[in-house]
């Protein structure tokens, strides 16, 4: 081998393992289709890539270009994988189940490092399993979440810990599953437990020392705003979960986080009033963390449709007027468009089957039917308590302003009963029935991202479990449970491939390139594929 070529060897390994993602990387996330540096692939959370190499001409020529086995575990429970890998200079980073993280090379999917936190087999996870859902990065180091409510940083190019902090205490039920949110030299991160009766929050750390910058409950204390919704002592366990990544908007300087149900989940005697900020979203000063506005979709939520989607912030003329606005597919249900800087309501649209409300005032409030509140007998009510739609990603693609959301379409029986809190244990007062077998069902829909109206659909066998990412090559790929993973022609909705995992798909799809060469990944099952043209 020549010096030369020992040169440019040794400068690829070095770029290849030396990763190093500024914040300025960061803010042109969504118009590099090279790099995915971000959960949602950019702070709108579009999930869109802007590639459009693999086409509706082309599709059906995908093949794999490369299979990663996830590492091994004999931790039990821990074998679901919800993961969206980022991908940052030819460097691969995921997480996998329960709170690992793996650096690959991009190209061939090689191991380069593995990590793993030292976690108790006694780790609370009440009422989620042992997941997790990414990492972020910022220069050359990662962060992640644990499943024992710790925050760690990572160097990327060796997974070394450079530090970790205790984000809250598990013993009582906190954890995190979510990935977290990068702004400016600030880890934003959120907290699951609401089944556990805790009071959640949103907290920012400093990117380089681990320290606490600001803590935004989301449940208020008395003498805060909102506090009026709750009575008595109810906002101490009040719940309120924010699990999901949220979005960013650099120009207007608001971050968005959507929160989760209230406690108890299904009785509501306990908790009288709207319980503000259960099931909203907040728009957060990413530097204080003061609430600038917020919105709420389901007052005292009684089903458990915590507001924990993907909030996609999207621009387009809105009753003859150029909006800048958050769209969220809600697991209630209904389509919602809010303007983004003054949270004002603008929309609501059903866009599955449901039973509770009779429609969405002109607030944004819902108009409730009667006799749909859970009982001792059992109420059924579309949808189930896992929503019209969860946690994993929608996508829209601007070009077109179309919305595309998994689709479950299940009903359920809901219960009520009592419920005392205890310290570390369920804090549900009742529970559900869902409706299964032939009376459930699932769909890739594509909505008018501005009106809410359907557009087409692609009808599931089952109910959706993972997420979509559209492309600017008029494509839509999403997944199955059955272990489909496939490209629909976004302009009909027609199939145009797909490639069977042999296993349950739990995840987002996400793109990049290798090489100018587009490249788009699913996790099926415990591996990882990467589909390309060649």
């Amino acid at each position: 081998m020549s010096r030369i070529t020992l040169a440019i060897v040794l400068l690829t390994v070095c770029q290849l393992v030396y990763a190093a993602v500024p914040y300025q990387r960061l803010l042109a996330d969504e118009a590099n289709g090279a790099d995915w540096l971000s959960y949602s692939g950019g702070y709108k959370s579009m999930r869109f890539s802007p590639m459009d190499q693999m086409n509706t001409g082309n599709v059906k020529d995908l093949k794999v270009m490369w299979a990663y086995q996830m590492q091994p575990t004999d931790r039990e429970g821990a074998g679901l994988q919800e993961s969206t890998p980022l991908v940052a200079d030819g460097i691969m980073y995921l997480t996998e189940s329960p709170s690992s993280v793996t650096a690959l090379d991009a190209r061939t999917g090689r191991l380069l490092w593995h990590w793993s936190p030292d976690i108790s087999e006694d780790v609370l996870h009440i009422g989620f399993p042992k997941v997790n859902r990414g990492v972020a990065i910022l220069d050359n180091t990662l962060y992640v979440g644990t499943l024992d409510a710790r925050l760690f940083a990572l160097d990327a190019g060796s997974g070394a810990v450079r530090w970790e902090t205790t984000v809250a205490d598990n013993k009582i039920g906190f954890s995190i599953t979510t990935a977290p949110l990068v702004v400016e030299d600030r880890i934003i991160v959120g907290v699951s437990g609401a089944e556990a009766g805790v009071r959640a929050f949103i907290d920012a750390y400093d990117a380089r020392t681990g320290e606490r910058v600001w803590r935004t409950y989301t449940v208020p204390a008395p003498g805060e705003p909102g506090s009026e919704t709750w009575q008595g002592e109810s906002w101490r366990t009040g719940g309120g979960s924010t699990w999901l990544t949220g979005s960013f908007d650099p120009d207007l300087n608001l971050l968005y986080w959507t929160t989760g149900n209230p406690a108890p989940d299904w009785n509501g005697d306990l908790r009288p009033g709207d319980n503000l900020y259960t099931c909203s979203v907040l728009a957060l000063n990413p530097q204080t963390g003061a609430i600038h506005w917020h919105f709420q979709y389901t007052p005292h939520d009684t089903h458990d449709w915590d507001a924990n989607q993907i909030p996609v912030l999207i621009d387009g003329v809105v009753n003859g007027q150029m909006r800048k606005m958050l769209a969220l597919a809600n697991r209630n249900a209904f389509y919602y468009l809010v303007d983004r800087a003054t949270g004002e309501f603008l929309l609501a649209q059903v866009y599955s089957k449901q039973t509770w409300a009779a429609a969405i005032d002109a607030t944004g409030r819902p108009i409730l039917l009667p006799d749909k509140e859970p009982t001792e007998e059992g109420t059924l009510v579309w949808p189930s308590l896992q929503g019209a739609t969860n946690w994993f990603s929608p996508s829209y693609n601007p070009d077109t302003q179309q919305f595309f959301v998994p689709n479950r379409r299940m009903g359920a029986v809901y219960y009520k009963a009592d419920a005392e809190y205890q310290p570390g244990m369920p804090f549900m007062g009742g529970g559900e029935q869902a409706l299964s077998g032939d009376e459930a069902s699932g769909a890739i829909l594509a909505l008018n991202a501005l009106t809410g109206e359907q557009m087409w659909e692609f009808v599931l066998r089952s109910p959706p479990w993972s997420g979509i990412m559209s492309t600017a090559g008029g494509l839509v790929f999403s997944s199955s449970n059955e272990g489909n993973f496939f490209a629909l022609d976004a302009t009909s909705g027609a199939p145009l491939w797909s490639f069977n995992t042999g296993a349950h798909i739990r995840t987002n799809p996400m793109g990049f390139a290798i090489d100018d060469q587009q490249r788009v990944a699913i996790i099926g099952g415990q591996t990882l594929f990467v589909f390309g043209l060649r």
